[in-house]
């Protein structure tokens, strides 16, 4: 059984590999739960459908709607706006100073919503004495604080992803966003179960005393050196 002593000896390719290992080996699967795919199932053709059917709604909004609308609920739907927008800020602020995961979802909210302000600014403006206000508020205060949160998430959710590819001893740089599955295989993981059990792969070979778990790096000379943690991985842009 290898113990701290031994895995410090190590060279860190042999812990890349033996990180990649148990990442393969305790992997959960949830995605292969009968359960688990039927709810994926069903969340995928709700939203098929939703959208749909919000196509369709457009295009009905856009021949029915009229032009003009006088609203008794206007100050209300603005105050209560700006309530969410006020509770969304101060959730970031909240999760930043925290140092919690939710300040992904909290910049990603907070930006959808300063968007949807710039937006319904310019749109109900249009046409009004107040359009050159709502135009200089969407350009340099709105806009750029969404683009400032959005670009705040994805480096993030970057950095999230390049600590759990350390920890599973994979190399290389963090692959696009939208390459990185939901919940199935890990980063990098591949059945390298060799490594801990005396065998060998086309990578490279097993070596040292019997049960001593360590292994020569043939497997993954010039891919590089796993990242010992986060702050060595530079994502890529």
């Amino acid at each position: 059984m290898l113990d701290e002593a031994e895995l410090r000896l190590m060279s860190p390719e042999q812990r890349a590999r033996v990180a990649r290992t148990l990442a393969v080996m305790d992997a959960p699967r949830f995605l292969d739960d009968p359960k688990a795919k039927r709810r994926r199932k069903l969340a995928l053709t709700l939203a098929i459908g939703c959208c749909i059917f919000l196509a369709a709604w457009i295009g009905v909004l856009a021949v029915t709607l009229p032009s003009r609308y006088s609203s008794s609920g206007w100050r209300g739907a603005w105050v209560g706006f700006d309530i969410a927008l006020l509770l969304a800020f101060a959730s970031v602020a909240w999760t930043a100073w925290r140092g919690k995961q939710l300040l992904i979802v909290a910049l990603i909210v907070t930006a959808t919503l300063l968007c949807c302000d710039a937006w319904f600014d310019l749109t109900l403006d249009w046409g009004t004495s107040g359009i050159w206000f709502s135009l200089l508020s969407a350009i340099f205060a709105e806009l750029p604080l969404a683009i400032v949160m959005a670009l705040g998430a994805r480096r993030l959710l970057r950095l999230t992803i390049a600590t759990e590819m350390a920890l599973e001893g994979a190399t290389g740089p963090v692959p696009p966003l939208w390459q990185v599955a939901l919940l199935g295989p890990r980063l990098g993981a591949r059945d390298d179960t060799s490594c801990l059990d005396g065998g060998s792969d086309s990578g490279g070979t097993a070596s040292g005393p019997a049960g001593s778990g360590q292994v020569e790096p043939g497997g993954v000379a010039g891919r590089g050196r796993a990242a010992a943690a986060a702050g060595d991985r530079e994502p890529a842009a």
